[in-house]
Formats: structure tokens, C-alpha cells, sequence
């Protein structure tokens, strides 16, 4: 199996203990919290992954670690983890776990591409709009081109929905190109 597999059937196990529990929020706050200080100290990943380390010592550092700072089930979770040698898909764990939890919210990201910085009220637009498009709380993850000149990319899954100047003048290029005289 590849790991994003095993990865997201971990993730829907801990998903359906949390939606029993009506824990989803916070599991995902804890999850995140593993999994961003796991990305930022990347010597936690190798000491959980060393086979010198016996599994005891990782999960007295993991307890000490996460005892007040994540929810009690989520710690077992990553035990048990540990247990069954996966540790080293907490992180893609955590991910697939949120987007779950998305998906449950019906939410969507999507990538926005502005030719220049966004106010806070473009960006509420932008939010509402996208939202209505397409059917589901839209989160938009906004980086500033200036190469599209004007306009707006969006990225959303397989998608790509191109409102660039760039792309527009690329058109009327190809059309002038084409123009019989």
C-alpha cells in the first residue's frame, strides 16, 4: 500500500472516534499542532523513526511531549501509531485528517493568484464569490504574480479557472496571428 493510503485510512479511523466524540475540531487543532511542530523539528521525526530507540523510550517522549498540549484520545492514537511502526506518516496523517474534516465542513482551499496585493475587503469578496461558484465554504490561499498583469487565477483540485489579463492577451495574440487580411 502507498503511504497516502494507509495514511488516510488512519486519518478516517481517528476521524470516525472524533465524530463519535464531536471532538472534530479539536483533534484536528491537535493533530496539526503534532504535525506542525514534527515539520518545524525535524530531529522529532528521526528519533520517533531510529530503530535504536526502543518503543518505550518514544512513547515516554511522547506522552511528556503531548500530555497537556493534545487531546488524550489523540495521544493514544499516536501511540498506537507508534506501535504499529507508522511513524512516520504522523504528519501525512494529520493532513489527510483535515482534509477530511473539510470535506465533512464542506469546505474547499483554493490557490488565488492576484496580480497585486489584496485589500480585506477583495479578499471577503473574493471568499463570497468563490463560495458561491462553487457550492462550499471556499478558503482561499491568496499569493500575489504580478506576471498575470491583471485578474485573478484560481486553483482548486484538478481545476483551473484563468481570469488573467495574461492569459486574455494571449488569446487576442493567437487570434491576431490567425486573422486572414
Amino acid at each position: 500500500m502507498r503511504d497516502t493510503t494507509v495514511a488516510r485510512n488512519y486519518a478516517e479511523a481517528l476521524f470516525m472516534i472524533a465524530e463519535k466524540n464531536g471532538t472534530q475540531d479539536a483533534f484536528a487543532a491537535s493533530l496539526s499542532e503534532v504535525g506542525e511542530m514534527m515539520d518545524a523539528n525535524p530531529s522529532i521525526g528521526v528519533f520517533l523513526q531510529t530503530p535504536k530507540v526502543d518503543l518505550a523510550a518514544k512513547k515516554k517522549v511522547l506522552r511528556s511531549a503531548f500530555t497537556d498540549r493534545v487531546d488524550p484520545l489523540v495521544l493514544n492514537f499516536l501511540l498506537v501509531v507508534l506501535e504499529k511502526r507508522r511513524q512516520r506518516l504522523i504528519g501525512e496523517i494529520a493532513r489527510e485528517f483535515s482534509k477530511l474534516l473539510d470535506e465533512k465542513m464542506g469546505r474547499v482551499h483554493v490557490q488565488v493568484t492576484l496580480a497585486h496585493a489584496a485589500d480585506a475587503a477583495t479578499e471577503q469578496s473574493i471568499t463570497k464569490e468563490l463560495s458561491r461558484i462553487l457550492g462550499r465554504t471556499a478558503i482561499p490561499h491568496i499569493t500575489v504574480d504580478p506576471k498575470i498583469v491583471g485578474g485573478i487565477v484560481v486553483r482548486y483540485g484538478d481545476s483551473i479557472l484563468d481570469g488573467s489579463v495574461r492569459r486574455r492577451l494571449a488569446g487576442l495574440r493567437n487570434r491576431l496571428y490567425e486573422a486572414t487580411v
